[in-house]
Order: structure tokens, then C-alpha cells, then sequence
């Protein structure tokens, strides 16, 4: 049985400790941690900021026998300072954390991957491996330009951070992603979404950040997809449901979203 985590966007409104809780509540054995905000620059979380939160996540995640799978996100841009995710890769491995999640945006492919392959070396004095997400509105928008790119940065702990919705988006399909190296990728991030879909950037944003469904609810072929991936890979819930969570509390939400899981893989 694929492992479960529990991602920080299934449940924004809970603190570190109180996601802690209710994946543990439900059955997940793990959980992303969001370090730095959503901002190009990557703005501190209260988990990055404050010392005293970290060593309570640290019990909470001890005392509920939950492990933290991933944290996010690092964003290679142009410009980024790399040096400015020391502090990132610090707690990540404080925390626990195995992987760290990163994106990019860079139309300069060969300075991306260099930037990468820095990031790693940085990453891997922490025991930590760095998983890049492919996103269909940036310069890498597909699982094949993502395998591309890795081949370029050319270290042995990066891997393909595959979310099923980016995947869905790219055009992806699961000969696409049965053709990359099964060692490139060291979980997944699990949701569906609609069939019909607008392509335009800020409606992909939005459905990404906000209106994701539950696993079955949608059109994606999760099916199709997860036979072409690893057996057993981790699959991190990321599920943001924002019009959902006005009327449905998160330990109930994550509930829906373990269940729906479950009943997919029944059927692999």
C-alpha cells in the first residue's frame, strides 16, 4: 500500500501541530511542511520564523508517530539568491524532512540546471535530496522537460516531484511518465480536477491554489497515471478546496480526501 502525507494545502487554516494531528487521526504516515510562502522571493512560514514552533512540531510529530515527507518550497529564478535557502534546508533537516520540494522559471535552460545542481550540493550536506516540480505555466512544463533537465543537473538527489494536476495540465500521459527513470521520482502529489478546463494562466493558477477534488471526483486518469509510476510510491494529499472549506472542517475534508484515495487504489 502506497504510504500517505498529508500536505500543507489540503489544510491551510491549521498550525504545523494541529495537521500533525489530524493526519495522524486519518491514517497518514507523513506530512509537507510549507517553510517559505508562495512569493518569487519565497517569504518565511511561521515554521522557518520561529524556533519554539519547530521544537513543538518536533513532539507533536514524535508523540503521533508522523514523519515529515517533503518541505517547500524552494524557487529558482534568475535572480534568486541561493544562499538565502540555507536557513530553508536547515529546518527542512531539522524537521525531519527527507526531501525538499523546488521549482523553476528560467528561459536560460543551462543556467537553471546549474542553479539546480547547486541547490543539490547545498541539500545534500543536510542528508536532504531536492524533487523539482514541473508546473505547465513555467519554463519547465512537463514531466519530459523535467527528466530533461534533471539529466542536465546531473546529481544523484534530485528526482521529478510529479503532481497530478500539473501532470493533467501538461497534456501528460502515462506512456510519458513510464519512460522516465523509475528512480527519479520519490513520491507524488495526488488530487483530480476537472475535465473541462481553462488554459489560461491565471485559471490554472487558481485551480492549483485553490479549487483542486478529491481523488475520483474529477477527469484526471489517477489510474492510468499511478500504474505507470513505482508501486508503492508516497502519495502527499494536495488538495486545496477553498469553496469547500467554508462549510466542511479540515479533519473532515482530509477524511474525504484519505477515503477517495483509498478507493482508488483499491482498483490498481
Amino acid at each position: 500500500m502506497n504510504p500517505l502525507s498529508l500536505s500543507y494545502y489540503t489544510v491551510p487554516e491549521l498550525s504545523p501541530p494541529d495537521m500533525v494531528a489530524v493526519a495522524a487521526d486519518q491514517g497518514c504516515a507523513h506530512v509537507g511542511l510549507r517553510l517559505l510562502g508562495g512569493q518569487p522571493d519565497g517569504d518565511p512560514m511561521p515554521l522557518l520564523a520561529d524556533p519554539a514552533l519547530r521544537r513543538e512540531m518536533k513532539r507533536r510529530m514524535a508523540d503521533r508517530g508522523v514523519t515529515a515527507l517533503d518541505a517547500n518550497t524552494a524557487r529558482v529564478l534568475p535572480h534568486t539568491d541561493l544562499d538565502a535557502f540555507r536557513p530553508f534546508l536547515e529546518a527542512a533537516a531539522e524537521l525531519g524532512a527527507r526531501h525538499v520540494l523546488a521549482t523553476g522559471d528560467d528561459p536560460d535552460e543551462g543556467r537553471l540546471a546549474a542553479r539546480l545542481g547547486r541547490l543539490c550540493d547545498d541539500a545534500a550536506g543536510f542528508g536532504l535530496s531536492v524533487q523539482f516540480e514541473f508546473v505547465p505555466w513555467m519554463s519547465v512544463p512537463s514531466a519530459a522537460a523535467a527528466a530533461r533537465l534533471i539529466g542536465r543537473v546531473g546529481r544523484p538527489n534530485i528526482g521529478i516531484a510529479l503532481d497530478a494536476l500539473h501532470y493533467d495540465r501538461s497534456g501528460g500521459t502515462p506512456a510519458e511518465v513510464a519512460a522516465i527513470p523509475p528512480g527519479l521520482f520519490a513520491y507524488m502529489h495526488l488530487c483530480d480536477a476537472p475535465r473541462d478546463y481553462r488554459t489560461d494562466r491565471e485559471s490554472l493558477l487558481h485551480t492549483a491554489v485553490k479549487e483542486r477534488l478529491f481523488p475520483g471526483d474529477g477527469g484526471i486518469d489517477l489510474t492510468g497515471l499511478l500504474r505507470a509510476l513505482p508501486p508503492g510510491l508516497p502519495l502527499a494529499l494536495e488538495i486545496p478546496t477553498a469553496a469547500l472549506a467554508r462549510t466542511m472542517d479540515a479533519p473532515a475534508r482530509v477524511a474525504r480526501a484519505v477515503a477517495a484515495t483509498r478507493r482508488l487504489l483499491a482498483t490498481l
